[in-house]
């Protein structure tokens, strides 16, 4: 059954979200397959796919044809679209645009954008416009050194008050959900408590409404593999056996036997 926004809401309180990253077709019919709600492509593929240190570097081009390749394999789970560096600084009609590009001729279902209250009236025009926006709070990567690095949020009440404050004004904007990373346990417990549409945790502890994980440290693909993720299988063991005994066969001549040359 195709996720939704409103289908989405509904398991809040009753069933965990469960959110995986995709930027292609492949990984995106796997997640889909394993029955994942939402497939994010996420921004995080400047680091993972793309050889950058940061998310920074992403633009919506990028985010526009990775976004077209998952929305090819047509799944079940919602495709949501990451808005990237610097777009949602931009006036509300350049933001406008960017989405209806990211819906219209990418395939996009919805998008998130990293920001609290100061992005609510943007978010309130957003869903007016009949974009569905997931809000992105506590560590925001693409501002990752104006906030002081990567590090735990909301450990202080004037931090997680700060949260639930931001929380409910993208909720209140319109909002479908909010993702809370590197937020302390106990405030994302707050922030979940105070809202009504579903929150979505990385590295926020397990009284979020949901989880999502990068694809690449789910399966043992990533360089580092940070403290709050659990890596389920070890590919980079496997996929460089294979190709270590493939360029050993074909140097021996042991690749192709007259079997492969039929």
């Amino acid at each position: 059954m195709k996720r939704t926004t409103k289908s989405i809401a509904k398991m809040k309180g009753v069933s965990k979200v469960a959110m995986i990253t995709a930027y292609d077709a492949l990984f995106a019919r796997l997640a889909d397959a394993a029955g994942a709600d939402i497939i994010l492509v996420g921004d995080s593929l400047g680091n993972t796919f793309m050889g950058f240190d940061s998310t920074v570097p992403v633009t919506l081009e990028m985010m526009a044809h990775h976004t077209a390749a998952v929305a090819r394999a047509n799944p079940d789970a919602m495709v949501l679209a990451d808005i990237p560096f610097g777009c949602a600084g931009m006036s509300f009609d350049r933001l406008l645009d960017d989405c209806r590009a990211l819906y219209q001729k990418a395939g996009a279902e919805a998008v998130k954008i990293e920001g609290g209250a100061e992005i609510a009236e943007k978010v309130a025009g957003l869903a007016s416009a009949g974009i569905a926006v997931m809000g992105h709070i506590g560590l925001r990567p693409q501002q990752v050194f104006k906030l002081g690095g990567y590090r735990k949020f909301g450990k202080t009440p004037e931090e997680r008050d700060a949260l639930v404050a931001d929380a409910k004004a993208l909720e209140e904007a319109g909002a479908f959900a909010v993702l809370l990373e590197m937020v302390d346990d106990s405030a994302a417990e707050a922030v979940t408590k105070a809202l009504s549409v579903p929150t979505i945790g990385i590295g926020s502890g397990p009284a979020c409404d949901g989880q999502v994980l990068v694809c690449t440290d789910i399966l043992g693909l990533s360089s580092f593999t940070p403290s709050f993720a659990k890596k389920y299988a070890d590919l980079t063991a496997e996929i460089s056996r294979a190709y270590s005994e493939y360029v050993a066969d074909v140097r021996s001549g042991a690749f192709p036997t007259p079997r492969e040359a039929k």
